[in-house]
């Protein structure tokens, strides 16, 4: 009598194979990663940036230049004070920044220099200063105070000083 041997290390190579498959996998997977997180992703994150850069500078531009009152001679409305809230994103390519005012240059300043700009305000001669700083991720306010001007050089009336400054709250 012949007695077979029987195998019992076969159901290991299904194992061994099933698992340099899943070793494969996550290797692919990590590399892909890797190529994406280190050099697809930052640019293209950097590019869109800009884009929203120059969005939420003329955004916030627009909210300004149309804060100011018109000139207006011989009114009677300086002392007035209002406030309106301007919505800004809370980060541009993952990165805090934050929008300065200094007369008629705003500017977003961002820790990448790529993405910062600038541009000119176009407010009427009513309004005397634009000033002030807002950073992403607070509440952004625009105070508009209106105070009695000096007379006109043609003696027709009082003209409106008009400050705007750009507040955190």
């Amino acid at each position: 009598m012949h007695r077979r041997r029987e195998r019992t290390d076969r159901a290991t190579t299904a194992v061994v194979g099933k698992t340099l498959e899943a070793a494969i996998v996550v290797l692919f997977v990590g590399l892909l990663t890797t190529t994406l997180h280190a050099g697809i992703a930052p640019t293209y994150e950097r590019a869109a940036g800009e884009e929203v850069a120059d969005r939420v500078l003329v955004a916030a531009s627009d909210e300004i230049e149309r804060a100011a009152p018109p000139d207006r001679q011989g009114t009677e409305r300086y002392g007035l004070e209002m406030e309106r809230r301007v919505d800004l994103p809370p980060r541009i390519a993952s990165g805090n920044y934050r929008v300065t005012a200094d007369g008629t240059t705003l500017r977003l300043e961002h820790p990448e220099t790529e993405i910062e700009t600038a541009a000119e305000l176009a407010v009427p001669a009513s309004v005397t200063d634009v000033t002030g700083t807002w950073r992403s991720g607070a509440e952004t306010i625009l105070v508009i105070e209106a105070e009695r001007g000096e007379e006109t050089t043609h003696g027709d009336g009082e003209t409106i000083g008009v400050t705007i400054r750009l507040v955190n709250r």
